[in-house]
């Protein structure tokens, strides 16, 4: 009986099964294929006409814009005429689904058609569809695979950030005298941004005349103090102020970790003999590791994105020596206005940084459930 009486008292929160026709099922299907069908249509004209292939077309891409609104409208009906009460549910999740279809899926699709454009801005003849003669100077193009070269050095330089972050992890975890403070400290670099780091170190403390750095370097005996001169010496240079903006992050990442830690079992290890070195390696770092993996994956992320600084100090110099694949972009938009290369660049990076982090948490994962 008190069962019976509680579910009469939420009828509100049951959900019963709602008998939908078969002609509502078709005519939802129907409504929202055929607007799907138009917009599809208005799009391919409008794509063939600005590919000059056809005559007609229209003047922007407003009347597509308008199919696809009609299209969602259309498809929020065919979610209540097919789905019922549980389609109307499915109503408040629909403007999120359009929103992420509106900012990632149509931007996508609109640089892949400009990928395979010939678009300078400097030139009178506008843009004109050029098949695959955009991949294939990036092919023959050498400053795009020096580009690609120096990523590889500058995410193999993670390796030692992380190194770095957790030996200041193991500090800053220590009993150590006046510890909030050097937390707060080794922290002030992450709360600058690149462009202020480049101009502050890069620009005026590594200035070859007058800066304090290369009068430093200039009394420990270095002749003639150039940070940006040698293409070594300036990629090295690169990463190192790179790593001095971002090894905070890690470091707080991995003291979050550390003092989430059982003490118990680190005291037990202490108790069974251990000494601090095979403390550390047998059994703080093993229960690091999703911590450290996290924290790694999140640094090369950041790092595949590495431009303000290279940008700001070197412009991608001496000769493209520190150029980034991302500053290299930027300065085919800026420098040579050449936003079709520029984009098929930018598009094949995309599908490079896909493939590479689809593949690291893929060993990522099955390096962890061997651990475990």
């Amino acid at each position: 009986m008190s069962d019976t009486t509680q579910a009469q008292g939420d009828l509100l929160n049951v959900v019963t099964a709602e008998h939908v026709s078969p002609g509502r099922i078709l005519t939802g299907r129907v409504l929202v294929w055929g607007v799907a069908a138009v917009m599809a249509l208005l799009a391919l004209v409008q794509l063939l006409y600005e590919a000059e292939r056809i005559s007609f077309g229209f003047a922007n891409w407003r009347p597509v814009l308008i199919a696809f609104v009609a299209w969602g409208v259309a498809l929020g009906i065919d979610q209540v005429l097919r789905r019922g009460e549980k389609g109307k549910r499915a109503l408040f999740i629909l403007p999120a689904v359009i929103f992420v279809v509106s900012m990632v899926i149509f931007p996508m699709l609109f640089g892949l058609s400009i990928a395979f454009t010939d678009w300078n801005l400097s030139s009178l003849t506008g843009r004109r569809f050029n098949g695959f003669d955009n991949f294939r100077q990036m092919m023959a193009d050498p400053f795009y695979w020096n580009a690609l070269r120096n990523m590889v050095l500058y995410v193999a330089a993670v390796s030692v950030e992380y190194a770095i972050a957790f030996g200041l992890a193991l500090l800053l975890n220590a009993q150590i005298r006046a510890r909030k403070f050097f937390r707060v400290v080794f922290l002030l670099p992450l709360m600058l941004s690149p462009v202020a780091v480049s101009w502050m170190i890069g620009k005026s403390m590594m200035e070859a005349r007058f800066g304090p750095l290369a009068s430093l370097a200039r009394a420990l005996g270095w002749d003639n103090p150039s940070f940006f001169s040698s293409p070594e010496i300036a990629r090295l240079t690169i990463m190192m102020m790179d790593a001095w903006t971002f090894i905070p992050f890690m470091m707080i990442m991995l003291l979050a970790g550390l003092q989430a830690l059982d003490k118990e079992v680190q005291e037990a290890a202490r108790v069974d003999g251990a000494n601090p070195w095979q403390a550390f390696w047998q059994v703080t770092f093993p229960l690091m590791l999703p911590v450290s993996i996290t924290a790694i994956v999140i640094r090369i992320i950041f790092k595949l994105k590495l431009a303000d600084i290279i940008i700001n100090v070197t412009a991608g110099g001496p000769g493209g020596a520190t150029d980034s694949v991302t500053s290299f972009i930027f300065r085919e938009y800026r420098d040579r206005s050449n936003v079709g290369y520029g984009t098929l660049l930018a598009m094949v990076y995309l599908i490079l940084i896909i493939i590479f982090i689809t593949g690291l948490l893929s060993v990522v994962n099955r390096f962890v459930r061997r651990t475990n």
